[in-house]
C-alpha cells in the first residue's frame, strides 16, 4: 500500500471534520487518494459501530492501563529495532500495525481484513527494508491521529506552506478545550489493547517525545525509553524518510523535502525537550540508551535497561532476541553519505547534544 496509508482506516465524521479544516489541491493523483480514502473510511465506521454495539459494556469495565512503557527520541534512531526487541518479551505487548490502522474496530473487524491486508501491504516499509505486516508492532501515533484528530501527522498530509511540517504543526499537544477528549481516546485505545490480554503495553512513538509529561499525568506508572543515535546518520535518514512519506500521502501541493537546517532545528528541538522533562520525573521511571550499543550487544543492553526500570528479565526473552538477531543477520542498513561541510554544521548545531551523549 502506497497512497494515503496514513489517512486511511480514519472514520467518516472524522474524514469530513479533516477535509473541511485544510486544503486539497485536486489533482487526479489526490482525487484517486480521495475515492480510495472515503471508501476505506464507510468500512471503517461501519465496523466501529459493530464493535460499539458488542464491546462498549466490557470496556466500561476494563480498567485504564496505568503502567504502559514508553519508547521515545527523534525518528530514525533506532526506536523501531527497540520496539521490535521488547516485542519478543512474553510480558509485553505492543499495538500492531493493523490495530493503529483500524483503531476504532480492530476488536471486530480483523477477519474481514487479514485477506485484504494480506494483499496490499508492502514486505517492508517504504523508507527502509525493515519487516512489516499486520501483526507487525507500529506506532501508535497513527491510532492517535485516527481517532482523536489532533496529531502532527495532519500537518503532514496537509502542510500548510512548502516547509518542514514538523516546523509549522501545533498539534503535538491538545488545546485545553481538547485535552479531556484526547486523553480520553487515548485510554479508550489502550484499553482495547489490553481486553484480551493483561501484558504491559510497550509504545514506540517520536512524537511523543513532546508529550512526557502529559503521558504522566495520563499513566502514573508510566516508564520512558530514551533511544538515541549519531546524528550523522539520523539526518540523512530523516529526510530521506519524510520525503517518501509525504510524497505518498500528501494531498495538497506543499510538499516539502526538509533542509538539513529544518531538521537540526527539529533534533535540538526534540533532544532538548527529552532531557528536560525526563529530569523531572523519578529516577526509576526513565532510561536512556544508545543504537549503536543495543545493535552490538542486545542483551546485556536490555538487562541493564530493564534492571534501571525495575522490569524482570526473563531467560525466554533472551533466547528469542538471540533468535530475532540470527533471523536478520542478512538485514541491510540505508547508506548516506554527508559532505565534510555538512558533517561540521551538524556539529556546530548540535554540539551540546553530541557531548552529552558521547558523540564525536
Amino acid at each position: 500500500m502506497k497512497d494515503s496509508y496514513i489517512t486511511a482506516g480514519i472514520k467518516l465524521d472524522q474524514l469530513f471534520r479533516l477535509l473541511k479544516r485544510n486544503k486539497l489541491s485536486y489533482t487526479w493523483k489526490n482525487i484517486l487518494r480521495l475515492a480510495f480514502l472515503f471508501q476505506s473510511s464507510f468500512w471503517s465506521s461501519f465496523f466501529s459501530l459493530i464493535e460499539k454495539a458488542k464491546f462498549t459494556k466490557a470496556l466500561k469495565n476494563e480498567p485504564v492501563p496505568d503502567d504502559p512503557i514508553f519508547i521515545i527520541g527523534h525518528w530514525r534512531t533506532g526506536s523501531t529495532l527497540l520496539h521490535q526487541l521488547m516485542c519478543l518479551d512474553p510480558q509485553l505487548i505492543a499495538p500492531t500495525l493493523f490495530q493503529v490502522a483500524l483503531p476504532d474496530s480492530f476488536l471486530v473487524s480483523y477477519p474481514y481484513y487479514r485477506p485484504i491486508f494480506k494483499r496490499i501491504i508492502s514486505e517492508h516499509r517504504p523508507m527502509d527494508q525493515v519487516k512489516i505486516g499486520m501483526d507487525e508492532p507500529q506506532e501508535d501515533e497513527y491510532a492517535i491521529y485516527r481517532t482523536t484528530g489532533i496529531s502532527p501527522l495532519e500537518d503532514l498530509v496537509f502542510p500548510k506552506s512548502k516547509a518542514y511540517f514538523l516546523l509549522q504543526s501545533d498539534n503535538f499537544i491538545p488545546p485545553d478545550d481538547k485535552l479531556e477528549n484526547w486523553q480520553r481516546k487515548i485510554q479508550h485505545f489502550y484499553k482495547k489493547l489490553r481486553l484480551k490480554g493483561k501484558r504491559k503495553i510497550v509504545s514506540k512513538n517520536p512524537f511523543n517525545s513532546y508529550r512526557i509529561q502529559l503521558l504522566y499525568q495520563l499513566f502514573p506508572k508510566a516508564k520512558f525509553i530514551h533511544i538515541h543515535r549519531h546524528p550523522y546518520d539520523v539526518v540523512p535518514s530523516t529526510i530521506h524518510m519524510w520525503d517518501i512519506v509525504q510524497k505518498q500521502n500528501c494531498l495538497n501541493s506543499n510538499a516539502h523535502i526538509p533542509t538539513i537546517d529544518e531538521v537540526l532545528t527539529v533534533i535540538d528541538s526534540v533532544l532538548t525537550t527529552i532531557n528536560k522533562d525526563l529530569q523531572i520525573l523519578p529516577s526509576d521511571s526513565w532510561a536512556e540508551i544508545r543504537f549503536d550499543e543495543l545493535e552490538k550487544n542486545p542483551v546485556p543492553v536490555l538487562q541493564t535497561l530493564y534492571a534501571k526500570l525495575g522490569l524482570q528479565f526473563l531467560p525466554e526473552f533472551e533466547i528469542n532476541i538471540l533468535n530475532f538477531f540470527y533471523k536478520i543477520q542478512t538485514f541491510k542498513k540505508n547508506g548516506f553519505s554527508l559532505t565534510e561541510e555538512e558533517n561540521l554544521i551538524i556539529k556546530y548545531r548540535l554540539k551540546v547534544h553530541m557531548e552529552r551523549y558521547g558523540y564525536r
